[in-house]
């Protein structure tokens, strides 16, 4: 390969480069334009194209499209090299018409179910797959240490242990056993390294982590996936300790090259390299950035709209101050990459493979139970819910007859916010409603917008008429800095709609669609049931309808930590000192909803805490034995949650740190005996020299209510 055409395979554009019409504004119907296919393709020879046209496309358009890519790139280019389409599949292919939409990530990890997650990840293998797209980027398997994130929902939460089953289980998923199977895709885990963690809690802004810290906090979930075999990584876009990570050698080869063993391939995200001159300031020009990434780690940049990168890879090259060999490891990175996922066997659609499942009901079934897992019962006092189905009901508030507010963003177009236009047959959670007890028992009043209150004169008629009101509250889509907020606070008006709504006197259950923990402490306290939906999907309406009326009976369990106020923002796994008085303070950890936290409309009852040993050693194992029983009237689902604390430490422990869960289902009376296995890992932490190490001492598990210690010698 001549120095030219390794540069294009390290490129990678969007798909409007190719389109006709201008950029990001392409012309309708949606036509490839021969003459910029050929400068991208035949002169440049990029080797990878990404995104959709601002909508989503139909399964012949991507057909069509792919199609024409695939067949210049074999047929025009000197070595007939196939080109590597990607694409954000990240809950479902959300870029084709009528997919499957599953939930959002953190609805799955509120699920805490891998099972379910793993087959919904099979699923859009599959549906991404028959739309002709081989690479997704996807799981995110950042760990978010501030709720004003703005991609918190697009992750597994808080907790390193949840994110690492989770994302393994993603990826199996995806990937299978081979990825070149018609009906796998390569995975991309997003976003290496320490993302989730941005002081002023904005996209894309610094963070300041300590080494030992990322180690121990943010690494161990892509550490497992990669062992796992994830084929791809993407880079997070922010700067760490003022270090962007796209120019980070020890990040991008140090620790993950040499230390991890990674060899798959590694993208940027969206015009990171030029963001290293226009946003970091460590580059006083583009050339200078492609330089400083190259040599960094990036084996491919997603430029993404013109063919800079690819010029000013050559003349580096050719100027000595990137070498040839270090071309030649991510050219073969990405060559393997294709050949690995059956490009060069089956460039395009494979006519042979079945994707008769597309949209089926069996991926549907999928969607709506991981939806019903997920959403979460925080309060429920006297039993309020479920509600009768002969109840006459208000449905109010914004997000109750909305699609887009059952999903998110990346949903039809990147921020979500259309996707009511392209959503067919399914339904809204007021529509949910009222196919579960009837239209003539539902009446519905929108009472508020996002930040303003359109009719409540008409809402409290209504609710004067309805024995129940069922408030949706939450938040517009959104996804990356268009989601930047300064406040968690819902915006005033809600506040105020859900106080007006409170003061008819009906009880009120409040259903909150929301990416993120808004604060809702203003009013919580007069509310007597709240479920927490987060983004749960097409099928999502559906799953809150089937837990209002009780059909289902709630499972979901908070994967973060649910804050009361907006400056105390401490997560589950936070340190003794952030909780202890000192001098007569007042210093406590009172989030108004707990890490892990979630009711059922059954009791269960935990007893017999048994540890195989009361001392161990490094080379042990301890089995841990607890008997969960369901006390009440009705079957139901109980995520079982290992705690393990570390009772002193040379670097100052957790209070707690979640070592294991087991999701299970339990008919009334019932008793079953989990067991889980520790070992050495759950019990050491990073050290000062930025080392695992365990030390001994005196340990306290915790399930439930129950508690035992035990001592590592």
């Amino acid at each position: 390969m001549t120095i030219a055409e390794k540069a294009g395979q390290m490129t990678q554009i969007t798909l409007d480069v190719i389109l006709e019409g201008e950029m990001y504004n392409a012309k309708l119907p949606h036509r490839l334009d021969p003459e910029a296919l050929n400068e991208a393709i035949t002169k440049y020879g990029i080797g990878s194209v990404l995104n959709t046209p601002g909508i989503p496309l139909s399964i012949p358009e991507w057909h069509k499209i792919i199609d024409a890519i695939q067949k210049i790139a074999i047929g025009n280019t000197r070595l007939g090299i196939p080109v590597l389409y990607g694409i954000d599949a990240v809950h479902g292919v959300n870029y084709t018409l009528d997919a499957t939409l599953f939930p959002q990530q953190i609805n799955m990890a509120a699920s805490w179910n891998p099972d379910l997650v793993e087959k919904a990840a099979a699923a859009t293998a599959i549906e991404t797959r028959a739309s002709g797209i081989p690479w997704n980027f996807s799981p995110v398997l950042d760990i978010c240490k501030n709720p004003l994130w703005p991609r918190l929902w697009e992750g597994f939460g808080e907790d390193v242990h949840l994110s690492t089953e989770l994302g393994l289980a993603m990826v199996r998923g995806y990937q299978g056993e081979d990825i070149g199977d018609r009906h796998r895709v390569g995975a991309c885990l997003k976003h290496f390294l320490g993302y989730g963690a941005p002081v002023s809690g904005k996209d894309r802004t610094p963070a300041w982590i300590p080494e030992r810290y990322i180690r121990e906090y943010f690494l161990p979930p892509f550490e497992a996936a990669i062992k796992a075999g994830a084929a791809s990584i993407m880079i997070n876009s922010g700067e760490i300790n003022g270090i962007p990570v796209h120019v980070d050698k020890f990040l991008l080869t140090t620790l993950l090259r040499e230390e991890l063993g990674f060899e798959g391939l590694v993208v940027t995200d969206w015009e990171d390299i030029k963001y290293l001159v226009s946003r970091h300031h460590v580059a006083a020009n583009h050339k200078e950035a492609i330089r400083m990434a190259i040599n960094a780690g990036i084996d491919m940049s997603m430029v993404p709209d013109d063919f800079s990168f690819t010029e000013h890879l050559v003349e580096l090259v050719e100027e000595g101050k990137i070498t040839e060999a270090r071309i030649d490891e991510s050219v073969a990175r990405i060559l393997r990459f294709k050949q690995q996922l059956g490009l060069f066997e089956h460039p395009t659609i494979d006519p042979n493979a079945d994707y008769s499942s597309f949209a089926g009901p069996a991926h549907t079934e999928i969607a709506l139970e991981l939806a019903r897992e997920s959403i979460t019962l925080l309060k429920n006092d006297q039993d309020q819910l479920p509600l009768a189905k002969t109840a006459n009901v208000l449905v109010t508030g914004f997000t109750a007859n909305k699609m887009s507010c059952l999903n998110g963003g990346w949903t039809a177009t990147w921020q979500g916010d259309v996707a009511d236009k392209f959503i067919n047959g399914k339904q809204t959670l007021l529509a949910a409603i009222q196919d579960k007890i009837g239209t003539g028992q539902v009446q519905h009043v929108e009472g508020c917008s996002f930040d303003q209150i359109t009719s409540l004169d008409e809402a409290r008629n209504a609710a004067a008429n309805s024995d129940h009101i069922i408030l949706c509250l939450g938040e517009m889509t959104y996804t990356e800095f268009h989601g930047n907020i300064d406040d968690l606070t819902l915006p005033q008006a809600q506040i105020d709609f859900a106080t007006a709504m409170i003061a008819t006197g009906k009880p009120v259950t409040l259903v909150l669609l929301q990416g993120r923990p808004r604060i809702i402490t203003a009013f919580a306290d007069e509310i007597s049931s709240i479920l927490y939906g987060y983004l749960p999907g097409n099928e999502g309406g559906r799953a809150i309808a089937d837990i209002l009326f009780g059909d289902t009976n709630p499972s979901g369990k908070l994967p973060i930590t649910y804050p009361k106020m907006v400056n105390s923002l401490v997560p589950y796994d936070h340190k003794h000192s952030e909780i202890t008085p000192i001098q007569g303070s007042q210093i406590c950890y009172n989030p108004l909803f707990e890490f892990g936290t979630g009711l059922s409309y059954t009791q269960f009852q935990y007893s017999n805490l048994t540890l195989s040993k009361p001392s161990i050693t490094t080379e042990d194992s301890l089995t841990i034995t607890i008997d969960v029983r369901n006390t009440g009237k009705r079957a139901g689902k109980e995520v079982v949650q290992l705690y393990i604390s570390d009772e002193y430490a040379s670097i100052s422990p957790a209070v707690r740190r979640l070592r294991g869960f087991e999701k299970i289902q339990l008919l009334p009376k019932e008793v079953k005996t989990i067991a889980f296995t520790i070992e050495k890992q759950s019990l050491s932490f990073v050290g000062i020299d930025n080392k695992w190490i365990c030390e001994p001492g005196t340990f306290m598990v915790k399930i439930g209510s129950c508690s035992a210690m035990f001592e590592l010698r």
